[in-house]
C-alpha cells in the first residue's frame, strides 16, 4: 500500500471514530477530513473531534493526544488560512512562545507545517461562552474576570505586544474554576521598543501594498516565501516531549475630518453605493462641513493608511479616526468595552454598521463635546451636527440592568427612545441593541451582589473608556487601582 493510501485510510478511521464518540456535523466532518489531507501528520499524533471556532483567518479544532504518562489530553488546533504571510504566521508564534504559558496567557505546545498549511497546537481551556453568561454573572464574579484580563494586558504590554483584537470571545473564561486565557495574536503588532523580534518587521509589513489575494505583495513566482525560514526556525523549536505519536514525523499626522450622520437612520452609503471621488482642485473649500452629507471633495481627498485590526464594537477612536499612531492603549479601550458590557448586562453594547456609526454610538456615551477634544490631541478633527451630553457610567450601567427605573429621568428623553425596551424597537445604530441577557429580579440581583457595586468599579470603566489614549489608564496602573485592593497580583 503506498503513502498516499495509508493517509487516505488513516484520516478516514480518525473521522469514524471521532463521528463514534459523538454526531459531527456533516460540514465539520468534511473540514477536519480536509484538514487530515493536508497535514497528514496530524493524524498520527492526534484525533480531531470538533471544530470549536472559526474566524477570518483561522479555524480551531479540538483534539486529543495520549501522553508519555498514558493520560489523555485535549488540546486546540489552530489552522491559520493558507493566505497568511509567514512574517505574520512568524509574528503570532513568536507571541506565544515568548509571552504565553504564563500570567492568564496561551501557550503553545507545538506546531506543524506542510507547505503552506500551518497548524499551532495550544492546550484545550473548557470554557464558557461570554453571550451565555453576561447576564448570570455576580459582581464578584465581574470583578475577578477583569483584573485577570488586565493581568494578561500586563504581561504583554510588559514585551511591546499590542493584542489589537482584545474581545471576550479571545478572552476564554471557566467560572467554576476561575481559570482565564488570553488567545489570539494573528493581529499583534510590535510598539516601537517591542521585544518581539518579528512585530518589528511586520510594521513595516503592513505598510505595504496589499495584493488581490488579501495578503501583502509577495512574489508568488518564487518557491521560496519570504519569512519561511522565520516559519520554520520557530518549528523547529517543538514542546512536544510528552506527546506519544504514532510514527515520528518531520516537520519542516494631518486633521481629517470625521462626519457623523444627523440622523442616525441615515445609513452611510456603502461602498458599492459610493459615488467614485472626481478630481478637483485641491485648493477649494470643502461644503459639507456641519452637514449630513459628504461632499466630493472630502470624498476625493486620499484615503490615510492607518491600523485598523480588532473587531467592530471593540475599536477605539484612535482606531475609528485612523490616528497613525496607536499603542497599547486601544487595548485597554476594549477592555473598558467589556467592562461596560459586564456592568450593564448588554452584549454587545455597541453594534455598528461602519465605523462612522460606531464613534457616533461612543459619542452618545462619552459626548460629543468631549470627543471631539480629544481627537484634537492625536491630530484629528471630528465634527458633530449636534451636541450629545457626556453620560454618568454608574445611572448608565444601573440603568440598563435593572437597578434602576426609567421613570427617574436620569437618562436623556433621546437615549430613553432608543435604549429603553418599553419605548418599543430600539434604533440599529444604537448601542446594545440586542439585549442578550434577561433582566434580574431584584432578589436576584441583590444575590448577586448587584445592589452593593462601589463607585470605584465606575471610576475604573471612566478610566478605561478615556477618549484620549495619552491618558488613558494602562494596565499596570489599573491592577493598582482601588476596585483589586484586597486580590494578590
Amino acid at each position: 500500500m503506498d503513502t498516499a493510501q495509508t493517509v487516505q485510510r488513516s484520516t478516514q478511521q480518525s473521522v469514524e471514530k471521532g463521528r463514534s464518540q459523538h454526531k459531527i456535523p456533516r460540514d465539520v466532518e468534511t473540514d477536519i477530513a480536509y484538514l487530515y489531507e493536508v497535514l497528514p501528520q496530524l493524524s498520527q499524533i492526534f484525533r480531531i473531534t470538533d471544530k470549536i471556532g472559526e474566524g477570518t483567518f483561522s479555524s480551531v479544532y479540538l483534539a486529543e493526544a495520549q501522553m508519555t504518562d498514558r493520560s489523555r489530553r485535549m488540546f486546540a488546533l489552530k489552522h491559520l488560512i493558507p493566505t497568511s504571510h509567514p512574517v505574520r504566521i512568524a509574528a503570532e508564534l513568536q507571541c506565544l512562545t515568548v509571552a504565553g504559558g504564563k500570567e492568564n496567557v496561551m501557550g503553545v505546545t507545538y506546531c506543524f507545517r506542510k507547505e503552506h498549511h500551518v497548524v499551532i497546537v495550544m492546550p484545550y481551556m473548557e470554557h464558557q461562552t461570554f453571550v451565555d453568561i453576561v447576564g448570570s454573572l455576580s459582581f464578584e464574579d465581574v470583578r475577578h474576570y477583569i483584573f485577570h484580563l488586565l493581568k494578561a494586558l500586563r504581561h504583554i504590554h510588559k514585551f511591546g505586544i499590542i493584542h489589537r483584537d482584545i474581545k471576550p470571545t479571545n478572552f476564554l473564561f471557566n467560572r467554576q474554576k476561575r481559570e482565564y486565557a488570553l488567545v489570539d495574536f494573528g493581529l499583534a503588532q510590535g510598539t516601537p521598543d517591542t521585544q518581539i523580534e518579528l512585530l518589528k518587521e511586520l510594521l513595516g509589513l503592513d505598510n505595504a501594498p496589499r495584493s488581490v489575494f488579501g495578503e501583502k505583495n509577495v512574489n508568488r513566482t518564487n518557491s521560496h516565501k519570504p519569512g519561511t525560514d522565520k516559519v520554520e526556525g520557530l518549528l523547529s523549536k517543538p514542546k512536544r516531549d510528552e506527546l506519544i505519536p504514532r510514527k515520528i514525523v518531520s516537520t519542516k499626522h494631518r486633521s481629517v475630518p470625521v462626519r457623523i450622520p444627523l440622523n442616525q437612520k441615515q445609513k452611510a452609503p456603502t461602498e458599492t453605493q459610493k459615488p467614485k471621488p472626481t478630481a478637483v482642485n485641491p485648493s477649494l473649500t470643502c461644503n459639507c462641513y456641519m452637514t449630513d452629507r459628504i461632499c466630493n471633495i472630502c470624498l476625493s481627498r486620499k484615503q490615510q493608511v492607518a491600523p485598523r485590526a480588532g473587531t467592530p464594537g471593540f475599536r477605539a477612536p484612535e482606531v475609528l479616526t485612523k490616528c497613525p499612531n496607536q499603542g497599547t492603549a486601544i487595548d485597554m479601550w476594549s477592555a473598558g468595552v467589556i467592562l461596560l458590557s459586564l456592568l450593564s448586562g448588554r452584549y454587545p453594547f455597541f453594534k455598528a454598521s461602519d465605523d462612522l456609526i460606531a464613534l457616533t454610538q461612543i459619542m452618545t456615551i462619552r459626548g460629543s463635546r468631549e470627543t471631539i477634544e480629544a481627537a484634537k490631541t492625536f491630530g484629528k478633527s471630528v465634527v458633530c451636527s449636534r451636541e450629545l451630553p457626556r453620560l454618568d457610567l454608574k445611572i448608565l450601567c444601573e440603568t440598563l440592568r435593572g437597578l434602576r427605573s426609567w421613570d427617574d429621568g436620569l437618562l436623556p428623553t433621546e437615549f430613553q427612545a432608543s435604549h429603553n425596551p418599553a419605548e418599543g424597537k430600539q434604533d440599529a445604530g444604537s448601542p446594545a441593541k440586542k439585549h442578550k441577557s434577561s433582566l434580574k429580579s431584584s432578589a436576584e440581583l441583590q444575590e448577586m451582589g448587584w445592589d452593593k457595586v462601589p463607585d470605584d468599579v465606575y471610576d475604573l470603566l471612566d478610566k478605561l473608556l478615556d477618549l484620549n489614549p495619552a491618558t488613558r489608564i494602562n494596565a499596570s496602573m489599573a491592577l493598582q487601582h482601588p476596585l483589586f485592593r484586597d486580590m494578590t497580583d
